[in-house]
């Protein structure tokens, strides 16, 4: 409540306004609950002078929007954000409705309020329909009921909030090419009894066909278990770089 929010078309552009001071947090999507990663999100939390302070978990629903007077048989194709897409797939596919991308759910609907072209519509949430005055033709079109988007919420590095709870922590990393080198760094984790909730992999551009390891575990970079693990990690890993530490999010009850 009372937080000023500001929208951007790309993720870059969010992370730029953090990093100018022209916004104080960013808040980013980076895993949904049946897409998976969002990886430019990832990607730019790794390569930005950024820290995570919190994360959020949200449940969401897609509903399939289209201008008054326009019937669900008449709908030839959608827009909406890809992963919102990904997340429709199978109702899309099922009813031969082509998956269009474009920025963000909330855009999609307002294109599709404006532009008035026969048979379009919009995957987004029922608020975009009364905000841009169109009809929802059908509600719960997610693959999940229980579809969930991770969100983090991040700051300039070095301007992290005094006094943050510290109970989950982010990383990325990459290793050496050697026989077990991965496994080695992993198993520092569970040495120091260190209970990681995520791991996945996300190449790294300018080395072709390497890869950087995202990782994230339960407990802060303040807990001494955790200090311990990366000690030993950074001895053993190429690049290491803490993302954020924060406190854990709820997720929503299944």
């Amino acid at each position: 409540p009372g937080t000023e929010a500001l929208g951007f078309p790309f993720s870059e552009q969010v992370f730029d306004a953090v990093q100018e001071g022209r916004a104080d947090f960013g808040f980013v999507p980076v895993e949904n609950s049946i897409a998976g990663p969002v990886g430019v999100n990832l990607d730019l939390l790794h390569e930005r002078p950024v820290y995570a302070v919190a994360e959020v978990y949200l449940r969401v629903e897609h509903c399939l929007l289209a201008r008054p007077g326009t019937r669900l048989g008449d709908v030839r194709s959608a827009l909406s954000h890809p992963v919102a897409l990904a997340q429709v797939r199978e109702y899309l596919n099922a009813r031969g409705i082509k998956a269009v991308p474009e920025y963000d759910t909330a855009g999609a609907a307002e294109l599709v309020a404006g532009r008035a072209v026969p048979g379009e519509a919009a995957v987004a949430s029922r608020q975009c329909a009364a905000e841009y005055g169109l009809e929802v033709l059908a509600e719960g079109i997610q693959k999940s009921k229980t579809n969930t988007t991770r969100f983090l919420a991040f700051v300039k590095e070095g301007s992290e909030p005094s006094g943050l709870k510290r109970e989950k922590t982010s990383l990325a990393f990459s290793v050496k090419h050697k026989p077990g080198a991965l496994l080695g760094c992993l198993r520092r984790f569970a040495d120091h009894g260190v209970n990681l909730t995520r791991l996945e992999s996300r190449p790294i551009p300018e080395d072709p066909f390497q890869y950087s390891f995202f990782v994230d575990f339960m407990g802060g970079t303040d807990a001494p278990e955790v200090e311990r693990a990366l000690d030993e990690l950074r001895a053993d890993a190429r690049a290491i770089k803490v993302l954020g530490s924060y406190p854990a999010g709820q997720k929503p009850a299944s």
